[in-house]
Formats: structure tokens, C-alpha cells, sequence
């Protein structure tokens, strides 16, 4: 999950080089967290959130067919 995560970030930011992702398994929920550069939040966030929608909609696509449940956090 973190690979997809990274490779489609990567191609969002200005300095891929500054992605960091921590994965935390919970019970129920594994939480995702995705630092960027500061310069590339807004980025990341995008236009009223529409970005991190689509992230989290494609991470829950993905954690459908590996069967666990994932939920994105933007850490600024």
C-alpha cells in the first residue's frame, strides 16, 4: 500500500525526495501517514481537498482487494 501511495505522490510533489509514509496497524484500521514538504501540502491537498479525496478513494479501492481497511493522514 505504501508503494502505491509513494509512486503516485511522487508524481504530485515538487520534491519526491521529502515523501515520508508511516503505515500504523490499529485493530480494526490500519492509518496511513503521509508527510511531504511543507512547499508541497497544498499540493498534495489540492483545490478544496479534491486530491486527498481521490488518494483516500484509491487507497480504499486498494484496501478492498487486500482485505484490510486504511484510512490517509495528511501530516503538515
Amino acid at each position: 500500500m505504501e508503494e502505491l501511495l509513494k509512486y503516485i505522490v511522487a508524481s504530485l510533489v515538487e520534491f519526491p525526495d521529502e515523501i515520508v509514509i508511516r503505515e500504523i496497524e490499529g485493530e480494526e484500521q490500519n492509518i496511513i501517514e503521509l508527510r511531504v514538504s511543507p512547499k508541497d501540502v497544498g499540493k498534495v491537498i489540492g483545490k478544496n481537498g479534491r486530491i486527498a479525496k481521490s488518494l483516500r478513494a484509491i487507497l480504499t479501492a486498494a484496501s478492498v482487494k487486500a482485505g484490510k481497511n486504511f484510512s490517509l493522514e495528511i501530516i503538515d
